[in-house]
This record gives C-alpha cells, structure tokens and sequence, in this order.
C-alpha cells in the first residue's frame, strides 16, 4: 500500500520546514495525551477499586440491615415499625461541585450542608434492640451510598475522557504523523532529484562552455 502523503502541499524549501515544525509539534502533542491517558487509566482503575471495596461492604451490611429489620418486624409488627421508620431524622442537602484531575473536571458531592443523624427520632419505650440495630445499619448503608455515587461519577467521567484521549492518540498515531512522516519524505526527495539534476545541469553547461574556449 503506497504512503499517504497530506493534500495540497508543494515540494518546496519552506514547505519542508513546515512539516518539520508541524511533525515535531504532533509528536511532541503525541507524547503528552499518551501520558495523560495513561495517568487517567491509573486513576480510573483507582477508583474502580475503591468502587469495588465500598459495593462489597454495602452488600455485607445490607444484608446485616435487613436481617435486623426483619427481627424488628417479628418482635414489633411491620405496621409499628413502619409508622418509626417516618421519625428518621435527615437533615439539609447535597451540594455538587467539580474536581480537577489531568484538567478533566469530574463530579463530587458535597455532603457538608448534609447531615444523617446516628441518634435515633424515636422513643426507646415502644421498640427493642433490632430496630436500633437496622437504623445505625441503614443510616451507615445512605453515607456509603452517597459516596458510591460520588465514585461512579468519577468513574463514568473519566471514562468519557479515557475515550477521547485514546482518539486523539490514535489518529495522530495512525494518521496524522504517518502523513507528515511520509510527506516529508516525499519533498525530501523531490528536492534531492532537483539538486541531482541541477548537478548534472551545471556539469553538461561547464563541459560545453570548455569545449567552446
């Protein structure tokens, strides 16, 4: 397959001194979305991690909630624990703001203005133990999801731009360089055979000029 060479350009002196410039600014923008792709993968799988160890506790204590809601229902009926479930108390709101990371702007969540009370809004007159147990269990399960959103926020960010990147890297890797590459070549050429013929040019000029004197 014979090499693609950019369009439009002339086999000149100056022609040759762009591509050089612009061969060298690609390779140079090459390098450095290379290494912001692989410092984004670094981090994406960081939090991939991070994700994964905070899906493992959320399901261990989902099921130490739910077995202790369920105890609280034998014990109270589901209508009494039901009606105490409406006295949790949940307090403010949550705030979105934005992290740098390789100039890509991801997603967190701010959780300052937001507060889940650990202390129960209910009595302890009228309910036992197990009740208590699955409301610490449940408030701890909304703080963890909270910050499993803020992850997966990242996650799906830092997805999108790991995609672009690996884009650009691959265009300029697979189509852009090459072209320059093979265009400089080219005019590298051209001129070689111009020197080569003006050589000759010159010589059969002389060796006529020295056989007329």
């Amino acid at each position: 397959m014979s090499e693609q060479l950019l369009e439009g350009v002339k086999p000149t002196r100056m022609e040759l001194l762009e591509i050089r410039k612009k061969l060298t600014l690609a390779q140079k923008g090459y390098k450095l979305l290379e290494e912001k792709r692989d410092a984004l993968v670094e981090r994406f799988f960081s939090i991939i991690d991070k994700r994964n160890e905070l899906t493992e506790k959320l399901d261990g204590l989902y099921a130490d909630a739910y077995q202790s809601l369920t105890q609280a229902e034998m014990i109270l009926g589901e209508t009494t624990v039901e009606r105490i479930s409406h006295q949790a108390v949940i307090d403010g709101q949550l705030n979105f703001t934005t992290d740098n990371i390789m100039g890509v702007k991801i997603p967190k969540i701010d959780t300052e203005e937001f507060n889940i009370s650990s202390k129960p809004g209910y009595g302890f007159t009228e309910t036992t133990a197990k009740l208590d147990d699955a409301q610490q269990q449940f408030t701890q399960i909304l703080k963890l999801l909270i910050e499993l959103a803020d992850l997966e926020g990242g996650i799906k960010s830092l997805a999108i731009e790991i995609e672009k990147t690996k884009r650009r890297v691959n265009v300029l890797e697979n189509n852009l360089i090459p072209k320059l590459k093979s265009t400089r070549k080219y005019i590298e050429m051209q001129l070689e055979e111009r020197e080569r013929e003006d050589f000759f040019r010159r010589k059969r000029i002389k060796a006529l000029m020295e056989k007329k004197t």
